[in-house]
């Protein structure tokens, strides 16, 4: 329609085309590399590159020249406090695993070491967590029963173990951290809360001293499970778990409400444990219904390589199982990090924790060690008592060593109930229902998605309900990306700004033109439901002038703001839509369109079609030259062969709209 001498005002520029190998280097480096880690190694000469090498995937190289006695004071203090926590953490967790309680211990001995030389968080601290050993339960136990054959239920556990470091590693190599975050804060939340109530429930079978229990993890076999054996609740059990869940509960309470106490919290679990010990031992309990954890072994970590189960008939199940909590344990442990970090202001790269990760993990198999990672109890007190480097996971480590070599015989005595109950008191806290209720205020979807994951997980199993929640966590992404939001914009008065006039009441829409805002990147998923979305805007616009009696329709004017890129099936849906607008006698006007989507129109013979003269910039050139050939239209013969606006005809056209 513009004749051949007319230049749009400030056109829309097509990008200057790019060496293919160069375009696919920057959308690697995009995708793979958005933090550009090799930044530093620019201009050094090959020593340096050597060294800052050695720096990046051993973090404890770049920080131990500068490590200060003082630091050391405040670390000791650290280590100290989460070893009181870590071993009678890692004893209960052992157990919730369906492990040998030695095993928790020797999982808080050489995991910590391996990760204060690879990790990069000055605060997490490492362990046991309740969920991954639920899942291992769940999961191996459902194959292998771990009492009638506890060393190949050992062995598929430790090489489980080994396959999450495996995948961990892989996956911080190839900087697929992106993966995890497929784990929303809703999923998260639901999960853990449902995981959090499933080992609560399991605890029930210590609480009450009952020897036979149900393997499944869904509340209505556990239920089913305990009312049954009513003849068999032992209540000197109960009473003295009630107790000590009481009390662990109180210093919890005090030390929420005095955050200088945080200690008391910290050392409540360990004194359960000797106090739980001594009244065991001088009233013969364990002879009278309560049970106790008997004999430990003395001595540190044995080698456990050729444990590792590589030829048993189970291996894909201990493959899914170290996927499985691979996952979650690096969804923890990394958010755990971060959030810890934000608080000193300093930065942590989530893809080198998951190699530091699965490092520990790996170097934890070969040494009887199950899945270990940041869980946030214990990285919540080496926060709080003042740790300054990842030296409070060694010192711990040499705790727990201590305790191994020396310690061990005196929690002969100590009483499984008091271990149900620590075990219960940190799950409560896990059962996080003022998010439930946040959620429910700002996104219903997110609601659904957290209820599905808890429902699903408290109901039927932990790996249905986690499986529940990440298939419609994964339905929304697709719905989001497959029904893109599209809205008419409208003119704010007395401005040059458009907007949604939904959002923006006072907004008046521009007689003679429908102004349409694309919200999405055009693919083919959603191709074909723009083409018939935008059909519909402009047939309910027909309508709406009709019925009013305003100006008839004359240009459809798409904001392409909002669409960042634009496959082939996006190009043949805007040619399509072109074609049924022409039909109609309407125009279609494009406006600020991007980089990625002007290469593609400079590409296809979509430019031939709608020519550069209708494309621009922003809307309100776009609006201001429809604007001007609407009134020149009505001052024109029909015969004449109308030119488009001259750049300072456009510019006075657009300050009077």
């Amino acid at each position: 329609m513009g004749n051949s001498d007319y230049h749009t005002p400030r056109g829309v520029a097509v990008p200057p085309p790019k060496p293919f190998l160069s375009a696919v280097k920057t959308t690697l480096k995009e995708t793979f590399f958005p933090d550009d880690p090799f930044r530093q190694f620019k201009n050094q000469p090959l020593s340096r590159k050597l060294v800052l090498g050695l720096q990046y995937f051993m973090p404890i190289l770049e920080w131990a020249p500068r490590y200060t006695f003082q630091f050391f004071k405040a670390d000791f203090v650290a280590g100290i406090t989460i070893a009181s926590l870590a071993v009678p953490q890692g004893i209960s967790y052992a157990k919730l695993a369906s492990l040998p309680p030695i095993i928790g211990l020797y999982s808080s001995f050489v995991p910590p070491l391996v990760y204060a030389m690879f990790g990069s968080s000055r605060d997490l601290a490492v362990g046991t967590i309740a969920v991954a050993s639920l899942l291992i339960t769940s999961l191996i136990g459902a194959v292998v029963n771990p009492n009638e054959n506890p060393k190949l239920y050992l062995q598929l556990a430790l090489t489980a173990t080994f396959f999450s470091g495996v995948l961990q590693i892989i996956m911080g190599v190839l900087r697929l951290g992106f993966i995890v975050d497929f784990l929303s804060h809703a999923t998260i939340v639901g999960f853990m809360g449902g995981a959090a109530t499933v080992v609560c429930l399991q605890q029930l079978k210590g609480i009450l001293g009952l020897v036979h229990f149900t393997r499944q993890t869904d509340m209505v076999s556990v239920m089913k499970s305990v009312f049954t054996q009513i003849h068999q609740w032992r209540w000197e059990s109960a009473v003295l778990g009630c107790v000590f869940l009481f009390f662990l509960l109180l210093t919890r309470y005090f030390s929420k409400r005095k955050p200088a106490f945080f200690w008391i919290n910290a050392l409540a679990p360990l004194t359960s444990v000797i106090l739980g010990s001594i009244l065991v031992y001088l009233t013969h309990a364990e002879k009278h219904g309560v049970q106790v954890i008997g004999h430990l072994k003395k001595g540190l970590n044995p080698p456990s390589l050729t444990d590792l189960a590589f030829g048993s008939p189970y291996l894909m199940t201990a493959i899914k199982t170290g996927a499985i909590t691979a996952i979650i344990a690096l969804a923890e442990g990394v958010a755990v990090g971060r959030s810890f970090s934000m608080f000193k202001n300093y930065h942590i790269d989530g893809n080198k924790e998951m190699i530091a990760f699965g490092m520990m993990n790996i170097a934890g198999s070969c040494t009887t060690c199950y899945l270990t990672t940041g869980p946030f109890s214990r990285t919540a007190v080496n926060f709080n008592a003042g740790c300054k480097t990842a030296v409070s996971n060694i010192v711990m480590a040499t705790a727990v060593m201590i305790t191994l070599l020396f310690l061990t015989p005196l929690f002969h005595y100590t009483p499984l109930v008091v271990l149900s109950s620590i075990i219960i008191s940190a799950m409560l806290g896990l059962i996080d229902y003022e998010a439930a209720i946040h959620l429910w205020k700002v996104d219903k979807f997110d609601f659904v998605v957290c209820m599905s994951a808890y429902i699903g997980v408290v109901f039927v199993s932990v790996e249905i309900g986690l499986t529940i929640a990440l298939s419609i966590s994964i339905l929304r992404l697709l719905l989001s990306l497959a029904r893109p939001r599209t809205f008419i914009l409208g003119n704010i008065p007395n401005t040059m700004t458009y907007r949604n006039i939904d959002q923006y009441p006072v907004a008046n829409t521009v007689p003679g033109m429908l102004i349409l805002h694309i919200d999405a990147p055009i693919y083919f998923a959603n191709a074909n439901y723009l083409r018939e979305r935008i059909t519909r805007w402009v047939s309910e616009e027909e309508d709406r002038v009709k019925s009013c009696g305003e100006t008839s329709l004359h240009y459809v004017i798409l904001d392409m703001s909002a669409v960042g890129s634009i496959d082939t099936s996006g190009m043949s849906m805007l040619d399509e839509v072109k074609k049924d607008l022409d039909k109609k006698g309407l125009k279609l006007v494009l406006a600020n369109p991007g980089s990625e989507v002007m290469k593609k129109i400079d590409r296809t013979e979509f430019v031939q079609n709608i020519a550069h003269e209708w494309i621009y910039m922003t809307v309100g050139e776009a609006v201001g030259a429809c604007n001007f050939m609407l009134h020149s239209c009505k001052r024109t013969p029909p015969t004449l062969n109308l030119r488009m606006p001259s750049a300072v005809e456009l510019t006075a056209q657009v300050d009077n709209v």
